[in-house]
């Protein structure tokens, strides 16, 4: 079959070696909706943030740990700590992903918990680079899915901040290269009611986050470099509205260029069973219909499903030479 056809016939489309890369603000669903593939339909759970805190920030989080231990007042800990009678691991896990997010920090007075201007933007660099790096291992592991576990479908759990990451001009930019190689990107669309949840959550329970450069330095403009005097969680809950506006466009044009977009409630919500998350053929069906529509009127997109399903049939073949 040509990969037209496979854009024409859902059941041909379903059989196909699936690779799809979530973006979107963090707390739109991603984690929700790969857990659920994972759990239930034996799809492959990339978690950028767990490869980030297992090999790219986990040297600078023990790191952290272990300073911090040092620093207490208690001698005893740090002594053992010190002769190597005891000795700091993370126990980062897919579903519990704290030691990346403690470690990535807020600005903010130190008193309260916060970083100071440097420490924060250092650890913001580290972030990005291992954010980068992440994605850039995507096509390794779509590999390692298959030939370790079996596991036919792959999903990228990719963290919020991807589109500020790559350079969405540059159509040779490596993350977009290696994600476009290999998987579909897919941009879950928050719709109003969706973002006022999503700022609704970060204003009474903000979390850290990765921020643009210029995003964050034009914020940062005038604050002390110490952090003394900062509340935290204070800053961080001025920054999210003004983050939300500022990455859309970004995720848009990201989509626009080399993906899809659909909106959360064209991908969530199931009526007829009154489930949140629709189960692994539903969603396929979703995706393959997002296609065919944004595809219909738009070269672009027409090239980028194309693009991806040329890429499916490359994976089913080489995987059909495994036997």
């Amino acid at each position: 079959m040509s990969s037209e056809a496979y854009l024409n016939d859902f059941e041909a489309f379903r059989q196909l070696p699936h690779a799809i890369t979530l973006l979107g603000m963090s707390g739109v669903g991603k984690t929700m909706l790969s857990t659920s593939l994972r759990r239930h339909a034996d799809w492959y759970h990339y978690s950028a943030d767990y490869r980030i805190g297992t090999r790219y920030l986990a040297e600078h989080i023990l790191d952290n740990i272990k300073y911090k231990i040092m620093h207490m007042q208690d001698r005893f800990v740090a002594n053992l700590l010190r002769s190597d009678s005891i000795y700091i691991n993370h126990n980062i896990s897919v579903d519990n992903l704290d030691p990346v997010s403690t470690f990535l920090g807020m600005y903010g007075d130190p008193a309260e918990g916060g970083l100071d201007k440097a420490t924060f933007l250092k650890r913001q660099g580290l972030y990005r680079w291992g954010e980068q790096e992440a994605m850039k291992d995507t096509g390794h592991f779509i590999a390692k899915a298959w030939e370790i576990y079996r596991c036919k479908d792959f999903i990228n759990d990719a963290s919020g901040s991807l589109c500020e990451i790559v350079d969405l001009d540059d159509p040779d930019d490596p993350v977009i290269t290696a994600l476009r190689a290999d998987t579909l990107i897919l941009y879950i669309r928050a719709g109003k009611t969706d973002e006022d949840a999503l700022k609704e959550r970060a204003e009474s329970d903000p979390k850290p986050l990765f921020y643009y450069p210029s995003f964050i330095e034009k914020h940062l403009a005038g604050q002390p470099a110490d952090g003394k005097g900062v509340g935290p969680k204070d800053f961080a809950r001025i920054l999210f509205p003004a983050l939300v506006q500022d990455r859309k466009p970004r995720y848009a044009r990201m989509a626009e260029k080399y993906g899809f977009t659909i909106d959360v409630a064209d991908l969530f919500i199931d009526p007829p069973q009154g489930q949140l998350v629709p189960d692994a053929d539903k969603v396929l069906r979703r995706v393959f219909d997002t296609m065919r529509a944004q595809s219909a009127d738009n070269k672009v997109a027409a090239a980028n499903a194309t693009h991806y399903v040329n890429a499916c049939l490359a994976r089913a073949q080489r995987r059909a030479l495994d036997f």
